[in-house]
């Protein structure tokens, strides 16, 4: 819950109206398990609040540990669905991608999620505890919403989560500690950038519309180039950051042609490109490319005006793409 959630909670059970500012520190600074930890309420005032509320967290229900560092974690919902969530430690950074839907209805062609399926919306209950109730929170600095589900897809629970998040009653982390990625949902975009700063990471992948729409349905509702010129309203040169996630397809987006086509779609965006490479998903013919392609990819933009990174692989002995381990525990759950 928000503050102002927390304080309508206060008045309806009939605690004093500060009592929403208690609850709120003992949640999001104490991080209590139980309504009775909240020890500066009265008693008769904890006793009315446990007979309706509870404070909701609920641990993993198992996780892989990468030979790297990298951990991921399977989550219970509170609509007893499950949901992952990936806990990425690198040096003096540890970054957590987190998940906002169970499945998705985005379909892109070389993610497990979207083959999932979409299954639900998770709660802002949900989200909040993939990090409340996360065993390293307390070594956090980043985090991004690019685990399970299209963001803009469910966008209340998301961006009130991003308050209890950033909110000086809550986890008071910096807007631009967090990264929202999204396929481009343009009218609910629109809403994110005028309500959010943090920064902003679009589902490209294709240099052109043609190519996005082979690799990513959506583009037939949500096309790149509207997307774009949403983009270009505002001001990315001097608040949050503009990037593009791009993973690299053998003989489909990989070429200096397509570099140059790249550098076209974004002429005038102050962003960056974060290359990804590929790692085969059950059933999927795309194919990723070696690491002399991914570069030559890479030092071409860079030439030509547009920041771009590789982005290191991590968890992969663990699977650590989204979807593969929820996946696995529906299948086995379904042949019990």
């Amino acid at each position: 819950m928000t503050l102002s959630g927390l304080k309508e909670v206060a008045a309806e059970t009939g605690l004093p109206a500060f009592s929403g500012k208690q609850m709120a520190e003992w949640l999001y600074r104490h991080h209590v398990r139980d309504i009775s930890e909240m020890t500066n309420l009265s008693k008769s005032g904890r006793e009315r609040l446990s007979e309706t509320y509870e404070v909701g967290a609920m641990p993993p229900l198992t996780c892989q540990r990468s030979q790297d560092g990298t951990v991921k974690y399977l989550f219970p919902t509170a609509s007893g669905q499950r949901v992952e969530t990936v806990y990425i430690p690198d040096g003096d950074r540890a970054t957590l991608c987190v998940s906002c839907q169970v499945g998705c209805k985005m379909g892109c062609k070389f993610c497990q999620t979207g083959r999932q399926g979409f299954e639900g919306h998770l709660t802002a209950r949900d989200i909040v505890n993939q990090v409340y109730s996360l065993p390293e929170r307390d070594r956090l600095t980043n985090i991004v919403f690019m685990g399970q589900g299209e963001p803009m897809d469910n966008l209340d629970p998301v961006l009130q989560a991003i308050e209890v998040l950033t909110a000086p009653y809550g986890y008071a982390w910096s807007p631009r500690r967090i990264t929202v990625s999204s396929v481009g949902v343009r009218n609910k975009l629109k809403r994110f950038l005028d309500e959010s700063e943090c920064h902003v990471a679009i589902s490209l992948h294709a240099p052109t519309p043609e190519i996005r729409l082979q690799l990513m349905p959506a583009e037939h509702g949500m096309p790149i180039e509207e997307v774009l010129s949403l983009l270009r309203q505002y001001d990315f040169a001097h608040q949050r950051r503009l990037s593009f996630e791009y993973i690299v397809f053998k003989g489909v987006n990989d070429s200096l042609a397509h570099g140059r086509a790249l550098v076209r779609l974004l002429k005038g965006l102050d962003c960056r490109i974060n290359l990804i490479r590929f790692h085969t998903i059950p059933d999927c013919p795309l194919e990723g490319v070696d690491d002399r392609q991914m570069e030559a990819l890479r030092d071409y933009l860079t030439q030509h005006g547009v920041f771009t990174t590789i982005r290191a692989s991590r968890g992969q002995d663990i699977y650590a793409a989204c979807g593969l381990l929820s996946t696995a525990e529906r299948i086995a759950d379904e042949r019990k």
